[in-house]
């Protein structure tokens, strides 16, 4: 099971927990928050699985990777503080609301566009290029309007950590549309900033006794292997194709938030 939500997480740059988390809990009866635990770890070990992959294809932008993390982290500790203040299920809809118009706007960038550079953000060198194995050859690409794709970044963990889901399936739209990088750039990127995020909640999970060894050590050495078979895929796979799974994985999370809005739960199960 972590072997194949790895490798779907790791291709498209999200926290492979989303996948896990319902896994555990559905299909082998695992405690909530021991399933929990164990995504944590999960998601660690398909970072760091991936990470050399897409480090040596070029596909990761670490310096964007650093300053956009900065933003994210400020949206967290802001949900944290306000978790319990804003009610559960308006939080779910606006949630599937976001998720729907962030599908929407993906798919009108079915074809991967890179604007002329105007040197406006050149002195933060962010700039970079990746190799394309459909075309043979490396594209160029510059990082657009960095302010909103920081305030896009800021929402992100603002929203993942009021909800107490991962930020990467936010991160990849909002690189998408503002940032306008090309998605498997936005894949990697986002499979480079959710080890770091995860990596931080493992530690008090850990100091809580929730991360159980049977279970998460199963689950991180399944993680390590499809993450780095995530990534193989990924550096293959057409651009327009991925996006479409990214869509399609969008709509289905949209649906799941709004019946967890009327209190139908298709993922956890008692706990």
């Amino acid at each position: 099971m972590a072997l194949g939500a790895s490798a779907l997480g790791g291709m498209l740059g999200m926290a492979s927990g989303i996948f896990i988390v319902p896994l555990l809990t559905m299909v082998a009866g695992v405690n909530i928050h021991t399933a929990i635990g164990a995504s944590l770890v999960s998601v660690i070990a398909c970072s760091c699985g991936s990470a050399a992959d897409y480090l040596y294809s070029r596909l990761t932008n670490v310096r964007l990777a650093v300053v956009l993390e900065i933003a994210t982290t400020l949206g967290a500790l802001t949900g944290v503080l306000l978790t319990g203040i804003i009610p559960v299920p308006f939080l779910f809809v606006l949630f599937s609301i976001i998720l729907v118009v962030s599908a929407v706007q993906m798919l009108s960038r079915r074809r991967e566009f890179l604007a002329p550079a105007d040197g406006r953000w050149a002195h933060w060198r962010l700039d970079s290029s990746y190799p394309d194995v459909q075309l043979g050859r490396d594209i160029a690409y510059e990082v657009k309007r960095i302010p909103a794709g920081m305030s896009l970044m800021y929402g992100a963990g603002l929203i993942s950590a009021l909800l107490g889901i991962g930020s990467g399936v936010l991160k990849i739209p909002a690189m998408d549309t503002a940032l306008k990088l090309p998605i498997k750039v936005s894949s990697a990127t986002s499979n480079f900033m959710i080890g770091v995020t995860a990596a931080a909640s493992a530690i008090a999970y850990f100091v809580r006794g929730e991360i159980v060894v049977p279970v998460a050590g199963p689950v991180a050495l399944g993680s390590v292997i499809g993450a780095i078979l995530g990534a193989r895929i990924l550096l293959v796979i057409p651009g327009e194709k991925l996006r479409l799974l990214f869509v399609g994985v969008l709509l289905i999370l949209a649906v799941q938030m709004l019946l967890g809005a009327f209190g139908i739960d298709l993922v956890r199960a008692p706990a």
